[in-house]
């Protein structure tokens, strides 16, 4: 079994994090039964957020009987110390616990720092002060945040997008998280859905002993493949390493991760799937994507505004609004039987 310590947490879990964001889409029994299998499969990091709307809910029914075995993580976008403290003590209630593992500020614009003004850092040590957090996190999608954060000295975690198709960028923040003592929580491991080889996801993250991934899990085949990587870890291969270097290369460039940043839509665009359409048609079965529902969602990019909120939201810089026009006509292309998708290449 592959473990990884996150930095000076001490904590040292095996190479496969729960990450509870897509539990929500599923049933509260559905959910719990989930998260039970997966601690029962030797899973024991979860990590969720206040913004996950029932996910920590889910948590503390299929785990809170067995908290003193498991590490729980989850966040507050709040920017308010009054904020904050109502989704800590929200988070305790519903994760049926006393205290939190690791607490972190989810994806804020700037680095929380003592003495900034908002107060937000001040409460995250006092959180500790009382035993209710054990140690400061942070996630983010923005570089120059991240690597403040780690210069900072001030948190224990990073959180980041990092898989196979990192850059070198990314690959120096995993760097730089080992030279500061600073555990790393790898957050779409899978790039949102676009990565659908579960060995190579893990064999990319095995090459990093610092790395923690947490696989976004929501079905229960999903969960036996990264059970399975418990007591067989998937390595590289040439095999591999050849589908990788293939998946860079369709990837490369601008791509929408579905990070969800620039949501909500003022017309209603489901953003964050519909910007990366093209590759997801390509990546996956296509049935409910090119479905009357799913056509619908497509079809709602005519009435983008082009009001620029989307792009101004998003953390990589993407213009979000040629992104979903260039998917739109792509799109239509496919329902035209112009262009092959994932299930006739």
């Amino acid at each position: 079994m592959t473990t990884v310590t996150l930095g000076s947490t001490g904590i040292t879990v095996n190479k496969n994090g729960f990450g509870a964001l897509p539990v929500q889409r599923v049933s509260k029994e559905e959910g719990a039964a989930l998260l039970r299998k997966a601690y029962e499969g030797g899973i024991t990091f979860f990590d969720t957020a206040r913004a996950y709307s029932d996910s920590e809910e889910k948590i503390g029914m299929g785990l809170g009987d067995v908290r003193d075995h498991i590490y729980i993580a989850t966040k507050t976008m709040s920017t308010t110390v009054e904020g904050f403290w109502k989704d800590l003590e929200t988070s305790l209630s519903l994760l049926k616990t006393d205290h939190v593992d690791i607490y972190q500020f989810h994806n804020p614009s700037f680095c929380p720092k003592p003495g900034d003004g908002t107060g937000l850092y001040e409460a995250m040590t006092e959180a500790r002060a009382q035993g209710k957090i054990l140690h400061i996190g942070i996630t983010n999608h923005r570089l120059a945040v991240a690597k403040e954060a780690i210069e900072s000295g001030l948190y224990e975690t990073l959180q980041f997008p990092f898989c196979y198709l990192a850059d070198e960028k990314d690959i120096e923040l995993v760097r730089a998280c080992r030279e500061h003592n600073m555990g790393f929580i790898a957050m779409k491991s899978l790039s949102g859905g676009l990565i659908t080889n579960a060995a190579a996801a893990y064999a990319f993250a095995d090459q990093y002993d610092n790395v923690l991934p947490i696989w976004g899990i929501q079905k229960e085949s999903e969960l036996n493949e990264f059970l399975g990587f418990i007591d067989h870890p998937a390595s590289m291969t040439p095999e591999i390493r050849e589908l990788i270097d293939k998946d860079r290369k369709q990837l490369a460039g601008s791509f929408c991760r579905g990070c969800g940043y620039c949501m909500p839509c003022p017309v209603g665009i489901e953003i964050n799937n519909c910007a990366r359409m093209s590759l997801l048609l390509r990546r996956s079965p296509s049935a409910n994507h090119l479905s009357a529902k799913g056509q619908e969602k497509m079809m709602k990019i005519k009435d983008c505004l082009h009001c620029n909120k989307c792009m101004s939201h998003c953390p990589y810089g993407l213009n979000t609004p040629e992104l979903l026009a260039r998917n739109l006509k792509d799109y239509e292309e496919i329902l035209a039987g112009k262009v092959m998708t994932a299930d006739n290449f």
